[in-house]
């Protein structure tokens, strides 16, 4: 199977930039988007063979998730149960009948991190849920997971040290939810891999430059990592701040 999350910026200004012809080329069994960023009603996608299932958030032009797959899901679930987390339209969850699909879109600590404390509880009620989903089959956790987890993982560690996304209470979350039974599948593959990033600034030449960020995931349950064929990060395609990361596994 081939899996794909983007976070897209904005799905509206992504599809002027681009993304249907790259949604078309990878034609991809199930395709996952971060930060819609819009209502519905507000697009019509022509995805023809596709499911399409929105999280839409309450506020306009604000976070939301989707996911698009050519196989029907047994269910579909929307949020965790959490008002919070459904008025934000941040997590969708696809049971198919070998595993689950979790696309996630985590909530950023803020630059000066008011909102850490929120993060870090939803943190741990992510871990809940996800333990909850593997007692029953694998799952497969996808998105914008807002967090560099090694210094590898981003350009700069030193200057950022402490800033959104590379706190230490944020890191220490990731080696949390790996320690519980799951396992970050780049760099199961591609331990010591560098310079290999999804998010750049908008900055100038920052993303021509490639001081960039690893935040975008695919995270799997540990016993189905011998499926993992590979993961590739297309850096090269444009259209958001982020770049697509494509899964590639035998379930």
């Amino acid at each position: 199977m081939k899996l794909i999350s983007w976070n897209v910026n904005g799905i509206r200004a992504c599809v002027r930039k681009g993304f249907l012809d790259y949604f078309h080329e990878m034609n991809a069994d199930i395709f996952c988007i971060q930060e819609t960023k819009l209502q519905e009603g507000q697009i019509d996608l022509d995805l023809e063979g596709y499911f399409q299932y929105w999280n839409y958030a309450v506020k306009k032009g604000y976070s939301g998730t989707a996911v698009f797959t050519k196989r029907k899901p047994l269910s579909i679930t929307y949020g965790v149960g959490i008002e919070a987390e459904e008025l934000e339209g941040r997590i969708i969850t696809l049971e198919f009948e070998q595993f689950y699909l979790v696309n996630v879109y985590t909530p950023n600590s803020k630059r000066d991190l008011t909102r850490l404390p929120y993060r870090l509880d939803w943190e741990d009620r992510m871990l809940a849920y996800l333990k909850e989903l593997d007692q029953k089959k694998p799952v497969i956790l996808c998105g914008d997971l807002n967090v560099a987890h090694h210094e590898i993982d981003l350009r700069n560690p030193k200057s950022n040290k402490g800033n959104s996304g590379f706190t230490e209470e944020e890191r220490s979350k990731m080696t949390t939810l790996l320690q519980a039974g799951f396992v970050d599948t780049f760099r199961y593959l591609y331990p010591q891999k560098e310079e290999m990033y999804t998010w750049w600034s908008y900055m100038n030449k920052v993303r021509e430059r490639n001081i960039g960020w690893r935040i975008d995931y695919f995270i799997a349950s540990e016993r189905i990592k011998g499926f993992i064929n590979d993961v590739h990060i297309h850096s090269h395609i444009m259209g958001s701040d982020h770049c697509p990361v494509v899964l590639d596994i035998s379930i």
